[in-house]
């Protein structure tokens, strides 16, 4: 007599297998977006990277849209992990500007800036998909208010700046100099402007003249 239990093994190993299926589909995506580009990234070419069948596309996802929107997804979500550490590890906004710096070299480096500009390329020709891109914005505008209001609270920016609108100024500078970068190849000057942010920030937060801590001594 089977024992009982023996029935569900076929289907948890059928569920891995879809687990990874669909991993490896979206990771295509990802890569498609990069290398082929929104107009190149048909459920054949993605199936293709996968090592999939193309019909696969369209049954974990629905269609070739949303799969692409999950692969934006999968990029924000990494990317807001990667931003949020170092984030949390920046004590002054100097420090902050120095971690915009760095992560913005890495999106660069690491191409997480192309997914996003094909698929804004790709809304500019279906509203519906562009009301989509737009929404994924929103968790990065909300994580820059974060930390610009962690980052000013102890400092005379408190009181000078909007939060809620540098966030959006932010995020929209943020995504243009990425655009602009990705587009013509060259970063030198949008790490200039991370670097007159930088120095900007760090006067705005220098103690005053004559306020050291280090009592004085006496002879």
């Amino acid at each position: 007599m089977a024992k009982p239990g023996r029935r569900s093994q076929p289907k948890q190993a059928s569920g891995e297998r879809s687990d990874a299926t669909r991993r490896a589909l979206l990771d295509a995506a990802i890569e498609s977006l990069r290398f082929d580009g929104y107009a190149g990234a048909s459920a054949r070419a993605i199936a293709a990277r996968a090592g999939s069948n193309q019909s696969l596309v369209f049954y974990h996802f629905g269609s070739v849209a949303q799969l692409l929107l999950a692969a934006l997804d999968e990029v924000s979500a990494r990317r807001l992990q990667r931003y949020s550490t170092a984030v949390e590890a920046a004590e002054s906004p100097s420090e902050l500007m120095a971690a915009a710096a760095a992560i913005f070299r890495e999106d660069l480096d690491e191409g997480y800036v192309s997914v996003l500009v094909e698929m804004i390329a790709g809304a500019a020709s279906s509203p519906a998909l562009g009301e989509q891109v737009s929404a994924r914005l929103a968790p990065w505008r909300a994580f820059a208010e974060r930390a610009i209001r962690a980052a000013v609270a102890d400092s005379p920016l408190a009181s000078l700046v909007p939060v809620d609108d540098a966030a959006y100024a932010v995020v929209a500078l943020y995504l243009g100099l990425e655009m602009l970068s990705h587009l013509d190849g060259d970063r030198t000057h949008a790490l200039a402007l991370f670097a007159q942010g930088s120095r900007l920030a760090a006067l705005f937060t220098a103690p005053a003249a004559g306020s050291s801590s280090t009592p004085a001594t006496t002879r």
